[in-house]
């Protein structure tokens, strides 16, 4: 299906909406304030070099100057077996640098407190298929593909793009991959390391000579094979930063770039900023009347089919199964627009007809076909739900977007006003046996103050003759409903 990209930039936060036949089907967001350095390329030089610590600081233009292991300073071993690892020896640290020295490394660790980034010199470029080893000569194929028959085909393919110049790890994503597909990530990868290469002879020491790139690059480089029609960005700073990316990587994508400059925001244009705010909602609403909910928790991910109105019963068991189909397609959505992974179980609605069961499975699989992120069905339980993985690839809308309430507390609920009143009561009998007071004063919410003077207040009667003393109630606009405390007069 044809898809169009949205690109809206401000300085502090870029996020990225992708259209496909004028719905919204994912959102990326990323702040500025939270980026990284892990994956740069700098041309650095040795500052100092620590024998008895088998290790050397780098500097590289920051603050603090680097840390480079002499483990760090080894060929590429993310592809060979644990034998052939135990062949490279680590040498002493004094043999492979020397203060100085001028070195190409990449950092696999940000900085962190009073310690600098964490460097190796085993220098890989990544992309949505492929993974670029300069100087290798090998393909390796990730663990997680796990069909022979899949991995050799991969490898046979990718082969043939290897080079005296370099080799390939290939992705778990790129299981499913065509050679177009994986020919233009290789491509893309070795213009990218011949850049890198012309900037390492041009630039001085302590340059920056790769930035990983920023969300508006990475994702133009990962839809590169996507039948992307258009690619409108709102802001014309970015919009040149984007056509010399793209005149310079990702030329398929050139000419689909589009400045905006409508009077109307870009993300209204197909009520994207809406559809955001209902990303965030536990109920999803089908057109059949019947509605989803999703609950995120740090296990897994729930998603409860209701049919929403009562159903004759005649039509019943069409009805559950009608329902039931239209959740998968708006399921497969949901996932993809809320970057849902990991473990996710679906509560459909229960059906007596096996024939019914497959089908749903059915409509489940090609639904989540669109998906671009790997997912695996494992069919129906015992229980009637269906249990299904979805790979993680980064956080969830709702992570990147909320945070806990500080209300509940995460809870997802907050105490009733009875259960808080009641709480307050038997803090008035804890404090008044622990210490001698003529009387109490409650501050409390207006809604627990209202109901201690109200619907509760024969219990407030009872305790001031239980105790013998004055209790009096006043409202605190400031306090949330759990919150009261008890004061001694």
């Amino acid at each position: 299906m044809c898809a169009e990209l949205l690109l809206n930039v401000t300085p502090s936060e870029t996020r990225v909406a992708m259209i496909e036949g004028g719905v919204l089907q994912e959102i990326h967001v990323e702040r500025e304030a939270k980026r990284g350095i892990v994956g740069n390329i700098y041309k650095g030089r040795v500052s100092r070099v620590l024998p008895g610590m088998q290790a050397a600081f780098v500097d590289i233009g920051l603050d603090k100057a680097a840390f480079l292991h002499a483990s760090d300073i080894v060929p590429h071993t993310e592809c060979v077996s644990e034998n052939e690892k135990q062949q490279f020896q680590v040498r002493n640290i004094s043999e492979l640098v020397r203060q100085g020295q001028d070195l190409v490394v990449q950092v696999v660790k940000d900085p962190l407190g009073t310690k600098g980034a964490r460097l190796t010199t085993d220098i890989t470029l990544p992309s949505r298929y492929l993974v670029y080893m300069p100087g290798a000569k090998h393909v390796g194929v990730s663990q997680r593909i796990e069909s022979e028959k899949q991995r050799q085909r991969l490898k046979n393919v990718v082969e043939d793009y290897c080079d005296e110049h370099g080799g390939f790890i290939i992705r778990t994503a790129a299981e499913a991959a065509s050679e177009k597909e994986l020919a233009q990530d290789a491509a893309f990868l070795k213009r990218l390391w011949s850049k890198v290469m012309e900037r390492r002879a041009k630039y001085k020491t302590r340059s920056t000579l790769y930035g990983e790139p920023g969300l508006s690059q990475r994702l133009l480089r990962d839809f590169v094979a996507t039948d992307i029609t258009k690619v409108l960005v709102d802001s014309r700073q970015e919009f040149e930063n984007l056509k010399e990316f793209t005149s310079e990587f990702v030329p398929e994508l050139h000419d689909k770039l589009e400045l905006y400059e409508g009077d109307k925001p870009l993300f209204d244009m197909y009520d994207t900023e809406n559809e955001i705010q209902r990303s965030l909602e536990r109920k999803v609403e089908l057109k059949s009347g019947g509605y989803l909910i999703i609950d995120q928790t740090e296990a897994m991910t729930t998603v409860d089919i209701n049919t929403g109105a009562f159903v004759g019963r005649r039509n019943l068991e069409e009805t559950i199964f009608n329902t039931n189909v239209e959740a998968t397609q708006a399921i497969a959505r949901q996932l993809r627009l809320r970057n849902l992974g990991g473990i996710i179980i679906i509560d459909f609605i229960d059906m007596t007809s096996n024939e019914h069961r497959k089908r749903v499975l059915t409509s489940l699989e090609a639904a989540l076909s669109q998906d671009r992120v790997k997912t695996n069905i494992n069919g129906f339980t015992h229980l009637g739900l269906v249990e299904m993985t979805r790979k993680r690839t980064r956080e969830s809308i709702e992570h990147i977007l909320c945070s806990s309430c500080p209300t509940c507390k995460g809870r997802g609920s907050v105490k009733t006003v009875e259960t808080v009143c009641f709480e307050v009561l038997r803090e008035i009998t804890r404090v008044n046996r622990a210490y001698d007071a003529d009387k109490f004063v409650v501050y409390a919410s207006p809604a627990v103050a209202d109901t201690l003077q109200g619907d509760e207040s024969h219990s407030l009667a009872e305790l001031e003759v239980f105790i013998g003393k004055e209790v009096r109630i006043k409202a605190e606009p400031l306090y949330i409903q759990e919150q009261f405390d008890v004061v001694m007069m």
